[in-house]
């Protein structure tokens, strides 16, 4: 297990995205942007909270083009907020539907010097606004000097490449969460429930090290699995079945994200074959994971395998994706993503097919593009699928 790295960050990497982001800005004539989702705000503040469970509240952070961040937070977040390296917080008694925060808002966005009269808000793919839409069309009537343009994909690019701490930090939870996995086969029991096996991992994940565990899902079936997004369910496994597990774990608010394969008592020659075809095709996809290759050629090599190999068809629409402070992140490894690598891009590796009616087979790996190519985050699963006795 790799040391446990250091939680939080120094205020030189703030300093560095927001100097980032502020030439960005310059470049696409933005005297402004307003962040209002967890991620968004964490990027740039630091401020790390599991208040955001709460819908009750929005939250507002301004980048503007000269100068720190700007919070403009409920109170009962103003402490937490001047925990980070952000001194400019201006606050109201929330929740105040009637006036949650807007007015106070619309005055620190007019204040702000207009050079181009443009406002950045994240509106595009992958964006929400977390704020009530009424509200939204409020502001926007109030800040009429502004033109708004969607800053989404500046954002994402933003966050697309990863400092060194922040791959610490994910390499971190991918060790963790592998040793979890290499486990678990002495845990693993047929003649109980998906929800019984995955609540000794869950245990497994915490007592490890891992702060939460936000997505652990499991699908199981005789042959073979039908889903990759529910679950664990009462279901009973079986001899004969095959179980999937996917875990995305967090330490110190970065995730990890991968699964792996388990068949029970035996496994018949499709299901072997599926997880060879599979297993090769992730191992494509990390040779064609080098800087100036892009998502659409990563998906193309695993792709191509699967191809070779009988696959009927995937029906997750992408093979893969980013992967940082959401389980998720933009880009998606597909046909017509076409975003170029670059070192310091944490991906995943998910080649998945149907490689029967009704029965599917689903790989993941993380691997993050260096100098030279790419290096795996997670430790990679058996060659030959895991048989549980």
């Amino acid at each position: 297990m790799m040391p446990k790295p250091t939680r939080g960050f120094d205020s030189s990497e703030f300093e560095m995205r927001l100097q980032k982001a502020q030439a960005r800005m310059h470049a696409a004539k933005l005297d402004a942007i307003l962040l209002t989702t967890e991620p968004d705000v964490r990027y740039f503040t630091g401020f790390l909270t599991q208040f955001w469970e709460s819908p009750t509240r929005p939250w507002f952070v301004v980048i503007p083009a000269a100068g720190k961040p700007i919070a403009v937070i409920p109170e009962i977040g103003a402490a937490g907020m001047a925990s980070t390296w952000i001194d400019d917080i201006h606050t109201w008694p929330a929740p105040r539907p009637a006036d949650d925060g807007i007015t106070l808002l619309r005055d620190v966005i007019l204040q702000l010097p207009r050079k181009f009269g443009r406002l950045g808000v994240p509106l595009g793919h992958e964006s929400h606004l977390r704020m009530p839409a009424g509200d939204y069309a409020k502001l926007l009537a109030d800040v009429n000097a502004f033109e708004v343009a969607d800053a989404s994909m500046l954002l994402h690019r933003l966050r697309y490449v990863k400092s060194p701490v922040e791959i610490e930090k994910i390499h971190y939870i991918c060790d963790l969460a592998s040793d979890v996995f290499e486990n678990l086969p002495n845990s693993l029991k047929s003649g109980e429930s998906e929800r019984q096996n995955c609540h000794r991992m869950r245990i497994d994940l915490l007592e490890r090290g891992a702060d939460t565990i936000p997505y652990l899902i499991s699908g199981s079936g005789p042959g073979g699995y039908d889903s990759i997004i529910m679950g664990p369910t009462d279901r009973i496994i079986e001899t004969g079945d095959v179980l999937i597990i996917d875990t995305g774990a967090t330490f110190d608010g970065y995730f990890c994200d991968f699964d792996r394969n388990y068949a029970f008592g035996s496994a018949d020659d499709d299901v072997r074959r599926a997880y060879d075809v599979v297993y090769a095709a992730t191992e494509a996809g990390f040779a064609a994971a080098c800087p100036g290759a892009t998502t659409s050629d990563v998906w193309a090599a695993m792709w191509a395998v699967m191809e070779k190999g009988g696959a009927l068809g995937n029906s997750v629409g992408r093979l893969g994706h980013g992967l940082g402070m959401e389980l998720t992140e933009w880009p998606s490894n597909t046909p017509e993503d076409q975003t170029e690598l670059e070192p310091g891009v944490v991906l995943t590796l998910e080649p998945g097919m149907e490689f029967a009616p009704g029965k599917q087979m689903v790989h993941e790996e993380n691997i993050v593009i260096t100098e030279d190519g790419a290096r795996m985050l997670s430790r990679r699963a058996d060659p030959v699928l895991p048989v549980i006795g």
